[in-house]
């Protein structure tokens, strides 16, 4: 009978203990041979296996693997049950390949365009961004592999990422930055959790308390260990403390060292150290007793599953009618890209695949009338006057031009943030050129994150399929020719120019500091709010079907505190062709209360995907709590909806909306309020509580006030906001005697209302 957790720390030496706090090498965890602990190996994964092969030096060097849709694709399904399926598919491979843990998913929020690796991110939105972790993880460990959604937190730039200082408001922090990881924690039940490189609010997030215990584990109840990002310690004996268990991928023993000196020194509680072995044993044992259970892999079907995923995933987000093709109709295929796709990206998710084609080589296979020229290369910005004049030339003389353009490794990849927007000069002037001669002209876009789009206007089509995995070839050629019908939608917003987006005046920071000054204000909350045009917005997607929504619907006009109420409306494919609809639910508050931070206009609460035939309808629903209703408060460190009026609005995307239903919210919460003679009567007669002792007071002075206040002298509006502003010693100036008697009562009175 093999040993229990408590039995091995009985038995352990502090050496080992501070030992099995790091990593064996670059993929292992320790094991402790004469104990029968075994070694652990974990492996990147947010979409494919990179595990190092066997008898390899170099951990670089990864086995074949399936690569499934990256991050940034995968998000466009707006599909949870999608994003789980292929987490199953990667813990079977995991635990056939020897993997105990895979080291996603990478769930951290696009704050800009720009950042280098948002291509393994899911979205600018943290509930999007939060069901579909939930999914992954999910699938993940119905294999008996652990997960490990990573990097928490705030990690949001590549630029000096490892030294860097985001700075935020605390209700930026848990209102975007915090919720995925959140939802990750709570639905997923992840067995790991990853810390990122960067500091947070000037502490390590290596060696942050605050994230890593008091919300972590105390408020989101995260049982498994946590796990640095590989090169993340800062002060090891910080981190233990602050509940960082894990090193990765050691220091050959020189912070192993560290921990012994400070128990023995006293600087380090034992037991703090034992904590963090329990955590990490707990999860080791784990997976070798799952482990034994033979794994079923089939590369070919999880193949045909990537195919699957990568047209669930692509977004038609421009289409004129050029769209689909059609059998007879002479295309002509123009870019690199159509032969050699770029479909993931570089750095540690990088995906070791033989089984990527092109969609050239698919159309040729299936014996379509498409002639090719290159154009432009794939993988850099190069031009060719010559191979320009071919394309045009070629362009004139078909039915269709469809153009493979794209971002190559180069301009987007991990380690590096994007400098600009742009796709490479010669692509946008191709994309012209080619635009003024034929007007069918589709462009086919491989790119992790959005790229401005100047010639957008020119063009018939647009098909984005992000970076879709090995099976982009098959599922842009479905979707070119019909085969299939588009139903992605975009996880971001795709704005105009760089200079539109909300922290273009702080992105990446000063290389020492990143300022998060836009707030609240990510994504579409921004564009959103300040109604600024966009190329494409939030949540937009097209199909080759329609579809109508009807008889919205609550179940109650108010909600409560602890209650809920379920919204229905019914949609019908309204088309002659099959296809899916993303449904949103954006909540919006309309009761006017003061908000620290601002007001977002609208908030993304709900999500569902539903596939219909032509003519079919069907029923969704959605379930609405207070939290659905809800800010964070920095008053109250907490989550807080003020009473009144909001609108649950039901959209095809963040500027689509196509029915609005009112909710009433009754609560017995307050915001906490300090009431002294500065404390404008404005504010006092917002809150119920003070309400009425002003409005009486109020009264009884009216004469002297309107006296005081040169009444006639201003309209109405200007009195009012006049009146609204003042505080409550203003009282004496335009009351005198009697109001300044009256003032040490009315305090009392309203400090009172306040407190009870």
């Amino acid at each position: 009978m093999s040993a229990t957790v408590e039995e091995l720390m009985q038995a352990l030496t502090l050496e080992e203990k501070a030992g099995l706090c790091s990593g064996a090498d670059f993929w292992r965890t320790k094991a402790v041979e004469r104990l029968g602990i075994p070694a652990m190996m974990v492996s990147d994964g947010p979409h494919g296996l990179r595990t190092q092969k066997p008898g390899s030096d170099n951990p670089n060097e990864s086995i074949e693997a399936v690569c499934f849709p990256a991050g940034c694709a995968a998000a466009a399904s707006f599909d949870p049950t999608l994003t789980r399926r292929m987490g199953a598919a990667l813990g079977r491979e995991a635990r056939a390949s020897g993997v105990g843990v895979v080291l996603g998913p990478a769930i951290n929020i696009k704050r800009s365009p720009l950042c280098g690796r948002n291509f393994e991110y899911y979205s600018e939105d943290p509930f999007l961004a939060g069901e579909l972790a939930a999914g992954f993880i999910q699938g993940v460990q119905s294999e008996g592999v652990g997960a490990c959604p990573k990097h928490f937190a705030a990690n949001s730039q590549e630029t000096r990422r490892m030294t860097a200082d985001s700075r935020m408001d605390e209700r930026t922090l848990r209102e975007i930055y915090l919720p995925a990881f959140e939802t990750a924690v709570r639905e997923g039940r992840p067995w790991t959790l990853m810390c990122s490189y960067n500091r947070v609010n000037g502490t390590y997030a290596s060696e942050n308390s605050l994230l890593l215990n008091d919300i972590l584990r105390d408020e989101w109840g995260f049982t498994g260990f946590t796990m640095s990002d590989w090169g993340a310690v800062n002060d090891r004996v910080r981190g233990v403390a602050a509940g960082l268990d894990l090193e990765m991928p050691g220091s050959g023993g020189v912070n192993d060292e560290k921990l012994v000196q400070a128990v023995h020194s006293g600087a380090l509680d034992e037991a703090v150290l034992d904590r963090a072995v329990t955590r990490i044993l707990n999860i080791v044992l784990r997976a070798c007793d799952l482990a034994r259970t033979p794994a079923v892999f089939d590369r070919a079907a999880d193949h045909a599953l990537a195919v699957d995923l990568a047209r669930e995933s692509a977004v038609l987000v421009q289409n004129l009618g050029a769209l689909p093709l059609h059998p007879g109709r002479k295309v002509a295929y123009i870019g690199a890209f159509a032969e050699t796709p770029r479909y993931q990206g570089g750095g540690s998710s990088h995906v070791n695949t033989h089984a990527a084609v092109g969609a050239l080589a698919v159309a040729r296979a299936k014996g379509r009338k498409v002639s090719y020229v290159e154009g432009f290369p794939a993988d850099r910005d190069q031009r060719d006057e010559d191979e320009f004049l071919r394309a045009v030339n070629l362009a004139e003389e078909v039915d269709v031009a469809v153009i493979f353009a794209g971002l190559p490794e180069i301009f987007e990849s991990e380690g590096a943030d994007r400098r600009h927007m742009r796709l490479p000069d010669c692509q946008n002037n191709l994309i012209a050129r080619v635009a003024a001669v034929q007007k069918n002209t589709v462009v086919v876009l491989h790119t992790g994150a959005p790229v401005e789009c100047p010639w957008a206007g020119d063009v018939s089509a647009v098909l984005c399929m992000y970076l879709a995995g090995e099976g982009i070839g098959e599922a842009t050629d479905a979707l070119l020719w019909g085969e299939a019908n588009p139903c992605g939608r975009l996880p971001e917003t795709w704005p105009l120019r760089l200079e539109d987006t909300p922290c273009y005046l702080d992105y990446p920071g000063d290389g020492v500091t990143a300022d998060y000054r836009e707030g609240v204000y990510v994504g579409y909350r921004w564009y959103d709010g300040r109604r600024m045009p966009v190329r494409w917005p939030f949540g937009h997607g097209l199909s080759y079907t329609g579809f109508v929504y009807r008889d919205a619907a609550l179940d109650a006009d108010t909600l409560t505190d602890e209650g809920s109420v379920t919204l229905r409306v019914k949609v019908r494919n309204s088309g002659a062709l099959a296809g899916a609809e993303v449904v949103q639910l954006y909540v919006s508050d309309a009761t006017g209360a003061p908000v620290a931070g601002g007001r977002v206009v609208q908030s993304l609460r709900g999500f569902q995907k539903v596939w219909l035939e032509p003519g079919q309808e069907c029923e969704v629903s959605f379930a609405i709590t207070a939290r659905d209703m809800s800010h964070y408060s920095a008053e109250l460190h907490d989550w807080y909806a003020a009473p009144g009026r909001y609108e649950l609005r039901l959209g095809h995307s963040s500027r689509d909306i196509r029915m609005t239903v009112p909710l009433e919210f009754s609560t017995r919460r307050h915001l906490p309020l300090t009431v002294d003679e500065n404390t404008p009567l404005g504010i006092l007669l917002a809150d119920p509580r003070t309400a009425e002792p002003v409005r009486r007071m109020l009264e009884s002075n009216a004469q002297a006030m309107a006296n005081g206040g040169g009444d006639g002298l201003m309209p109405p509006d200007a009195m009012a906001q006049m009146l609204d502003a003042m505080p409550l010693r203003g009282l004496v100036n335009f009351g005198g005697p009697e109001a300044a008697a009256a003032l040490p009562a009315l305090l009392d009175t309203l400090r009172r209302a306040v407190q009870s």
